[in-house]
């Protein structure tokens, strides 16, 4: 009988973690083949609170800050309808990053999430040089897009994709393809600074 990912028991031997004894073989239901974990994403009820709390918790001092809405992101999609999410976000720190973000408006898949009363880690970021290639990687290992964005740089391009991860990984999985520029975040500094 094979388990998920999800369902691992282990046992610590030194520095290693190895499966515990009796415990299922381990296969993954799907690879995650767009490449490595450069963000972790965290869904919080109040953003100004939370850049307080996660600085401290991680040692980031300085904060990023941005409003994505219909206007910051021109084109989007909750599932398969043109998406009218919007949300505050924060970025800090690197290797990984730190994804700070308050919904505001939905549907979307971070509304979802908290109607579930869950805050907390939502999703891992992974940056990707095309947000099409990791699309079709993604939807050809068996995970959909949930909801998507584009065009959050200067020049209308960057985007993001969310993947329906969660029931394999325990986790959402994003793909990040990063603008040439961005546009002019809000510096905030950990505790108010």
């Amino acid at each position: 009988m094979n388990a998920t990912i999800t369902s691992r028991e282990f046992e610590q031997d030194g520095d290693a973690a190895r499966p515990a004894e009796g415990a299922e073989s381990v296969q993954f239901a799907a690879s995650v083949p767009i490449g490595k974990v450069g963000q972790v994403g965290i869904l919080v009820p109040d953003l100004d609170g939370a850049i307080d709390l996660y600085g401290r918790a991680f040692g980031i001092d300085e904060w990023t800050c941005y409003s994505y809405d219909q206007e910051f992101m021109p084109w989007s999609r909750f599932g398969a309808e043109e998406g009218a999410f919007a949300m505050k976000l924060a970025m800090g720190g690197s290797n990984p990053q730190i994804e700070l973000i308050q919904p505001l408006a939905g549907p979307s898949i971070y509304h979802e999430f908290t109607e579930q009363g869950r805050t907390g880690l939502h999703h891992l970021g992974v940056f990707v040089d095309s947000l099409d290639d990791a699309i079709t990687l993604m939807e050809g290992s068996g995970y959909q897009v949930t909801q998507t964005a584009r065009g959050y740089g200067q020049g209308g391009d960057g985007g993001f994709a969310y993947f329906d991860t969660e029931r394999d990984l325990g986790v959402v999985v994003e793909a990040i393809e990063v603008p040439a520029r961005r546009r002019p975040g809000t510096i905030r500094r950990t505790g108010g600074m």
